[in-house]
């Protein structure tokens, strides 16, 4: 399948990339927070708007592919940094920081701003499913049997605020090719939303070790 590259990346490369591309997008996040809530004068933002058309202009003299893909060298370290969850070099992506337990469990703390509201100072739905799609992935793979979403059954239990967020994550069972997760996104107060999901190892990847691919 396209999009899975394997490359000559040393461990310094990869350093260098993310110390290099990495606050582009950090700045970016930033800045689609700050578009929702400032209240400058219209001279302002038209200045702004100027300027970062200009930053448009300089960082488009020289583009890659169109998608990003995963990235993996060698050691099967993988990179999937244009991700929409967990891509450092997204900005769409809060970023989620996944963090992976001996007992199978992956856990992320996060913040959501005002850019991922739906209805008012709660998250908006899609957003909650998109993440608790990629947690659940990511347990999949952490329990040695990756693949991609077959079904997604998504619980909204309350509003989920914004603000600081937990979710995680665990496969509870395989069954042939297809792996079952749980998992949840929780506040201060408890859980909010609740996920099930089955993934399915895609026809191409069936026969090699996926599992060998690291995402830490």
């Amino acid at each position: 399948m396209t999009g899975y590259i394997l490359d000559e990346a040393t461990t310094q490369d990869i350093e260098r990339e993310q110390a290099t591309y990495g606050p582009i997008a950090e700045v970016l996040r930033e800045l689609a927070e700050v578009s929702i809530r400032t209240e400058v004068a219209p001279e302002v933002a038209a200045e702004a708007v100027a300027r970062l058309r200009e930053v448009h202009t300089m960082l488009s003299a020289e583009l890659g592919g169109a998608s990003y893909g995963t990235r993996f060298n060698k050691e099967g370290f993988g990179r999937p940094w244009g991700n929409a969850v967990v891509g450092v070099r997204n900005p769409v992506a809060p970023p989620l920081d996944i963090q992976r337990e001996d007992d199978g469990r992956i856990w992320a703390d996060f913040v959501l701003g005002p850019q991922y509201e739906g209805p008012p100072t709660l998250v908006h739905g899609g957003v909650s499913a998109l993440l608790l799609d990629q947690l659940l992935g990511e347990a999949a793979a952490h329990a040695g049997s990756p693949g991609m979403t077959g079904t997604l059954t998504i619980r909204y239990r309350r509003g989920t605020p914004l603000g600081k967020l937990h979710g995680e994550a665990k496969m509870t069972h395989t069954e042939g090719v297809k792996s079952f997760v749980s998992g949840h996104i929780a506040d201060a107060e408890g859980v909010c939303v609740e996920a099930e999901g089955v993934f399915i190892l895609p026809r191409w990847a069936r026969g090699e070790n996926n599992g060998k691919l690291r995402f830490d």
